[in-house]
């Protein structure tokens, strides 16, 4: 190459240096005391980003492929033809000639390879010791895991399966996740990646190693895989039950003391003859209507006073001997529930109030002139013509609360968690939770995963609206 330069007529001073390819990739990118480098092996991720970091931008291209020559001793006459499994053995675990095959003698092998900078070293191990992770044993999958993971985090992942009990493609996944990390290095839009492709292809040649894949955020794998700090391996499904663990309980909550309250306020406390008893039902109806109006980040104050921190043995389960290790203090689903169903109570109460005030006072008398009870009325001819109205409340008062975010922020939920929850009792993360953590990361992928979260809440919410409705027209009586 040098004398490629003289020829071309460049007059300045070249300096030769020969070192293996990992140190001139190290002396090109981060030392800056080269400008060109003859490599043995393309330049990797980690190298780019280190030739960024010092403002340069290094341009790659193919000279050649490298042909490795495994040169044998004249005095060895048994070695002629090897395999790749031999050479394996050979570079490895093997001591003596014997240990690689039985018919060669049992003597000590002595190797002469380069040093860990070389390229050529790393140009023969990825030829001979290459295999693809899908081609190795569930133990040798096993092995890389626990040469790589954390203490902690091996301990997590034995606690949820134990390693040696998952099959070799959940192996694998975990391999790609936690060891491999593939990383995003750019996406694109729908649109672009439809019309632009040709320029797109020629920004992946120019990363080194890069792939170009066609995904779609939204799939199978995104509602039934846990949260993980790459975008590309994240899913909802964590969240997803902690919505359903929570909305669940907070319509059991609210719904009952909505519809209970309603009913007091409006069937029987209007019969209150004793003035103190009324005016004190005409205070509860003002705060009930003020409460509505209260922003919902006070509720959540309101929560962690109480249920966290007031009632803590009960939320957190201690008081009746099943509470979650890994939780700290009340901060569970429980008290989540409690705090939404105090958020969307007035809602209930003043839907199921309209509700029941819109029933004629005619089918009133009409069961009590026969002889029933002013409850036997209620029950059997005022509710079942209220409910329209009163699951009407319900939906919206459910819409409210299953896009909440700041309560339950307050509350502590967890912005990162891929465990999920099993009880009332367990830590816990919502769907509008985990999406406001992923916008807020500075990666364009999290971003798009958000995107893809928000379109399943969104699926989410009107499919529970609608179970609603469903309800609502099943059970309707329609007055003539």
């Amino acid at each position: 190459m040098a004398i490629q330069f003289r020829r071309a007529g460049f007059q300045g001073g070249l300096d030769l240096q020969q070192t293996g390819t990992t140190a001139g990739f190290r002396a090109f990118c981060e030392d800056g005391t080269t400008d060109i480098s003859n490599a043995s092996r393309p330049i990797t991720r980690a190298e780019v980003e280190a030739c960024e970091d010092k403002k340069l931008t290094p341009v790659e291209f193919r000279v050649g492929t490298d042909a490795l020559a495994i040169v044998v001793s004249a005095d060895n006459t048994f070695l002629e033809n090897v395999t790749k499994d031999e050479l394996r053995q050979i570079f490895t675990t093997a001591e003596n000639w014997s240990d690689v095959n039985p018919d060669w003698p049992n003597e000590p092998i002595e190797r002469f390879i380069p040093g860990a900078d070389s390229g050529t070293l790393d140009f023969f191990a990825e030829t001979v010791f290459n295999r693809q992770l899908d081609e190795l044993t569930e133990p040798e999958l096993t092995n890389i895991l626990e040469a790589n993971l954390s203490a902690g985090l091996l301990r997590r992942y034995e606690s949820e399966t134990p390693l040696a009990e998952r099959s070799q493609a959940e192996l694998v996944d975990l391999v790609m996740e936690r060891v491999v990390e593939q990383k995003v290095v750019g996406s694109w839009k729908l649109t672009e990646s439809l019309f632009n492709r040709t320029a797109i292809e020629e920004e992946v040649a120019r990363i080194p190693q890069g792939e170009l894949e066609w995904r779609s955020w939204i799939s199978p794998e995104f509602l039934i895989t846990p949260q993980s700090s790459t975008p590309e391996l994240a899913g909802v499904r964590t969240a997803l039950f902690g919505t359903l663990w929570v909305i669940a309980i907070t319509i059991l909550i609210a719904l009952p003391i909505g519809v209970g309250a309603a009913i007091y306020l409006e069937e029987y406390a209007i019969m209150v003859a004793n003035p103190t008893l009324r005016r004190i039902n005409g205070i509860i109806q003002t705060n009930i209507n003020n409460l509505a109006g209260v922003p919902s980040i006070i509720y959540g104050i309101l929560g962690l006073a109480i249920f966290v921190r007031a009632i803590e043995p009960i939320t957190s389960g201690t008081l009746f001997g099943v509470s979650d290790p890994t939780t700290a203090n009340g901060r569970t689903i429980i008290s989540a529930s409690f705090t939404l169903a105090l958020l969307i109570l007035p809602l209930i109460i003043i839907n199921a109030q309209e509700a029941i005030r819109a029933v004629p006072n005619s089918l009133r008398q009409a069961g009590m002139g026969l002889g029933a009870t002013r409850w036997q009325t209620i029950w059997s001819h005022v509710l079942p013509n209220a409910i329209p109205g009163i699951l009407t409340g319900n939906i919206l008062a459910m819409s409210r609360a299953i896009g909440e975010t700041a309560p339950l922020v307050v509350i502590g939920a967890s912005t990162f968690i891929t465990v999920d929850p099993t009880s009332p009792f367990s830590k816990f993360t919502v769907l509008p939770i985990q999406i406001y953590q992923w916008v807020s990361r500075p990666q364009p992928e999290f971003r798009n995963i958000a995107a893809a979260a928000i379109i399943v809440l969104l699926i989410l919410l009107l499919t529970l609206n609608a179970s609603a409705v469903i309800l609502r027209n099943r059970y309707t009586r329609r007055l003539s």
